[in-house]
């Protein structure tokens, strides 16, 4: 069956009806990727309780998660180029069915975290393919813009959406439905893709690159595990101390290894453009510091004022809500000011949001402050995000879409799997015996870490 493809000859700026199924069917895949990392944070003791995991053990479920989501990520976007990115949608597609229905069945701590495994797998495999579908099938322009405006818009507020669902399935259903909700929706974008979206792929017939995969996989594993385990007992621990010297081995034999290669997985002439680095280090800074506050802010609502998991769910939806405006908005504001401008913009706002988190007390009465904060910091996430797709993606043929969109989700996947521990760690070395007290401290860290992205991505990102 021969799926449809785009228009390319509407008009600048106006969605055909083919654009926006196309936009819809991509768009839903992501954003129920995005929602799997979180949809269990809310639920963890309660998985805990039901399974047999220990305290110390918990940490394990987002791990086997974030492992192969950012290991793997730059991989598969590559392969996506080469060997079909529609294709490679569909392989992730029916992999997370099948990681998500061994999850939601699981039995025993080992069959939860194969599920785990396998959803991040499915995320590595599918997201860049995804995204890179969504900047071939829409041309360099207004229509790109608000494309990847409605997508940063979804996959961020995914993680907020993800922290709301868990909560309502774990207190209405089960724990169990956090994974199997995915199952039939998987289903139907395994089902109608390749009716709607035309195949995409590189026109060249280049190998892949093999040494440069090994070597980039593994460094970026053992950089997110080393990361994760510093969280959990700190940078001097040997655990963290060797995977993270492996990581740096790994990588610097990667750039020697791209260097000599006749077909490069990811080209330094692309790792070196200014977007791609710098739109790149914007990104991180956005994705890190925001989902960090989700975590700090959870931790508040329910160890502070004592909410339960459906309210403190509820309660972030707010945030949600914030980021959803800021994509809807931030393709207008790119289109007027550049990408350059809005990034920095959007950093500012999201910092200065931030720091009005700093008044938050004790009191229920802080809860107003809080909801206003969180609102307008992630509107600000939200156009800095949008900013960092559009910027990272510029400029690049549509052959390397791949790689550009896989270098934005991994960096998207290692921020939040670093973002989380590092506020974790701070906040409980700062607690001063007050919860309250570490929650400060850490949000004014997130504060400074946002300041200090916004002035290098302006000193160092050219004007766009």
């Amino acid at each position: 069956m021969t799926a449809l493809t785009t228009d390319v000859s509407a008009p600048s700026g106006a969605m055909t009806s083919r654009h926006k199924l196309v936009l819809t069917l991509l768009l839903g895949a992501q954003f129920m990727l995005a929602i799997d990392f979180s949809i269990l944070n809310v639920a963890l003791p309660v998985v805990g309780r039901g399974l047999g995991f220990g305290l110390d053990e918990l940490q394990w479920i987002a791990t086997a998660f974030a492992l192969p989501a950012a290991g793997f990520t730059l991989l598969f976007g590559r392969v996506a180029d080469l060997f079909g990115r529609r294709r490679m949608l569909l392989a992730g597609m029916v992999l997370l069915a099948g990681g998500s229905l061994i999850g939601g069945l699981a039995t025993s701590p080992t069959m939860l975290l194969t599920g785990r495994v396998l959803q991040g797998l499915a995320t590595a495999v599918a997201t860049p393919a995804a995204l890179s579908l969504l900047t071939t099938s829409f041309p360099e322009g207004p229509l790109r813009t608000r494309a990847l405006g409605l997508s940063g818009a979804l996959m961020s507020a995914g993680f907020t959406v993800g922290a709301i669902l868990g909560g309502v399935l774990t207190d209405l259903l089960s724990w169990r439905w956090a994974f199997l909700i995915n199952v039939p929706v998987a289903v139907v974008i395994v089902a109608v893709v390749p009716v709607v979206v035309a195949e995409s792929r590189t026109r060249d017939r280049a190998r892949l690159d093999v040494p440069g995969a090994v070597t980039v996989t593994g460094g970026l594993l053992a950089l997110v595990y080393g990361i994760t385990f510093a969280g959990e007992h700190g940078l001097g621990s040997a655990g963290a101390l060797v995977p993270l010297a492996a990581a740096a081995v790994l990588l610097s034999a990667f750039v020697l290894v791209e260097r000599r290669s006749p077909a490069p997985l990811a080209p330094l002439s692309v790792l070196t453009r200014r977007t791609v680095t710098w739109g790149n280090v914007g990104g991180f800074v956005a994705f890190a510091t925001e989902t960090s506050l989700v975590f700090l802010m959870t931790l508040y609502l329910q160890k502070v004022l004592g909410f339960s998991p459906l309210a403190t769910g509820l309660a972030l939806g707010v945030l949600g809500a914030g980021t959803f405006a800021g994509g809807v908005a931030a393709p207008r504001i790119m289109g007027r000011f550049g990408g350059r401008t809005t990034l920095v913009a959007g950093l500012v706002l999201q910092a200065a949001a931030t720091a009005a988190l700093l008044g938050i007390g004790e009191s229920r009465d802080s809860l107003a402050l809080m909801l206003a904060a969180t609102a307008i910091g992630g509107f600000g996430n939200l156009v800095a995000i949008v900013a960092f797709m559009g910027t990272a993606t510029s400029g690049l043929p549509n052959a390397e879409q791949g790689l550009a969109t896989g270098l934005a989700t991994m960096t998207q996947q290692i921020a939040i799997t670093l973002g989380i521990p590092v506020m974790s760690a701070v906040a409980t070395a700062n607690t001063g015996g007050s919860v309250l007290g570490g929650v400060h401290t850490a949000t004014a860290v997130n504060v400074a870490i946002v300041l200090a992205g916004a002035a290098l991505v302006g000193s160092f990102l050219r004007r766009s």
